[in-house]
């Protein structure tokens, strides 16, 4: 695990964690590594947040000192400036956001020139310079000192790629957008609006403090009664980024990501053109999808959760879909990243070409009640590798069978283990979850539970 960066950028309570200092640093370091040989062009993003702007011009004054070109796609989505880096040969995209979190934290996300989450490798090299690892970079002078350019065109030829991907007319449907008073807050309604929908939005009204606030994918609830109060068709709700997308059917009830996976990775294999005939999960999906994917005969792979590990999985594997519960969902044909609105648009080709509702798309994936606690312990490794505690989990194992499923790991970021069961009742999960915790307390490695 790097010191700044985790799976999804530097991330942090604004001016606390992550300071301006830090975002002009980086902007002084990736303007002189991509710039030895040429001119670097570097594209950025942002999001809504107060700091964002902030960041922005901290970021752009470290790239311009190095001599690079800065960018700038104002507030904007995360794959967008994916997609524009890797269609117009940009060096590397930044992204400013801290994607669902509150608006007092932001987040530096990096990708490389072909759009996808930047290599490790370029990573350390950045901690290695906020560390002072490299002394002085030198500065550019005169004519070498770069320029901050806008790129507005960017963002809307973006725009104009998402509504070209869409092959039916949307007319006549009544869709509900939460834009989570964030980076969707022009973008998706213009799409949809293009496409000939009967559009309905909430919190596309961003003020810099407001963003994720009740609203968005981590608050659904808002657009699930937003969606029964309108009679609409389907909602849709994005987070801070658009990144994630997750859905709401017309009768105002829940599609998560793993009901949206299995939605189009049906549609896919009905059409005979699911490659390899596969969907990409993490360990943390529902049980009830790899049910429903074992009946429809359809292959699954699981990764570490981070949909950095999602895409790596596919890209070495030739395979077109896969994603998180959350609603990150990468199309790997049509972008390198999860993408919000993408997802939409996939979503509602499901739905039209079937001439079905969401709500029997989703119907064959019944979701498993599920108990995740996270429990603080003495030693990660020596507790996951106790021969008490790995007892007690093939003891739930055989009590579950094929009935459910446990998972024991430990955290990437905090010293604890996470310990989730899914079964058949919420009670059976809490019994088999306490099961394994006590084992873990019989031998003396528990701290606390939360």
């Amino acid at each position: 695990m790097s010191k700044y960066f985790g799976t999804d950028g530097f991330r942090g309570d604004a001016n606390t964690v992550l300071t301006v200092e830090h975002a002009f640093k980086i902007g002084r370091f990736l303007g002189w590594y991509y710039g030895k040989e040429h001119k670097a062009r570097i594209v950025i993003g942002k999001d809504t947040r107060r700091s964002s702007y902030m960041f922005e011009c901290a970021l752009a004054a470290g790239l311009t000192a190095s001599g690079a070109d800065a960018y700038l796609l104002h507030v904007t989505t995360t794959p967008s400036v994916s997609y524009v880096a890797r269609t117009e040969d940009f060096d590397c995209g930044i992204m400013i956001s801290a994607s669902h979190n509150p608006f007092h934290d932001n987040g530096i996300k990096l990708l490389n020139g072909n759009g996808e989450k930047m290599e490790d490798s370029v990573i350390n090299e950045v901690e290695t310079y906020l560390d002072g690892g490299y002394g002085e970079l030198p500065l550019a002078t005169g004519a070498d000192i770069g320029m901050v350019i806008d790129h507005a065109a960017g963002r809307n030829r973006y725009v104009g790629y998402l509504i070209s991907l869409a092959t039916q007319s949307y007319k006549g449907i009544k869709i509900g957008l939460d834009c989570a008073n964030g980076s969707t807050w022009m973008i998706a309604k213009s799409v949809f609006d293009a496409l000939g929908a009967e559009t309905y939005v909430i919190n596309n009204t961003p003020n810099g403090l407001n963003i994720n606030t009740d609203c968005g994918s981590t608050h659904i609830e808002y657009l699930k009664e937003f969606v029964r109060e309108n009679g609409l068709d389907v909602g849709f709700a994005f987070d801070g980024d658009a990144d994630r997308c997750l859905a709401v059917d017309e009768y105002g009830e829940e599609v998560n990501g793993d009901k949206i996976m299995y939605i189009y990775a049906l549609y896919m294999k009905e059409r005979e053109k699911l490659a390899n005939n596969t969907l990409v999960t993490t360990v943390m999906s529902n049980f009830g999808l790899y049910k429903a994917l074992d009946k429809a005969g359809i292959n699954y792979e699981k990764t570490k959760v981070g949909d950095k590990y999602v895409y790596e999985n596919m890209r070495q594997n030739g395979h077109l879909i896969g994603g998180e519960q959350s609603g990150h969902i990468i199309f790997s044909k049509y972008a390198n990243t999860g993408d919000g609105v993408l997802t939409a648009i996939k979503v509602m080709q499901a739905m039209v070409a079937k001439k079905s509702t969401l709500s029997e798309l989703a119907k064959p994936v019944t979701m498993y009640p599920q108990v995740l606690k996270n429990v603080k312990v003495t030693d990660k490794e020596t507790t996951l590798n106790d021969a008490h505690v790995l007892a007690a989990v093939k003891a739930v194992e055989e009590r579950l069978g094929n009935n459910g499923r446990i998972l024991l790991r430990a955290s990437g970021t905090e010293p604890v283990l996470r310990v989730m069961v899914e079964a058949d009742t919420h009670e059976l999960c809490e019994l088999n979850v306490d099961y394994v915790i006590d084992a873990m307390a019989e031998q003396g490695y528990l701290l606390g539970v939360k």
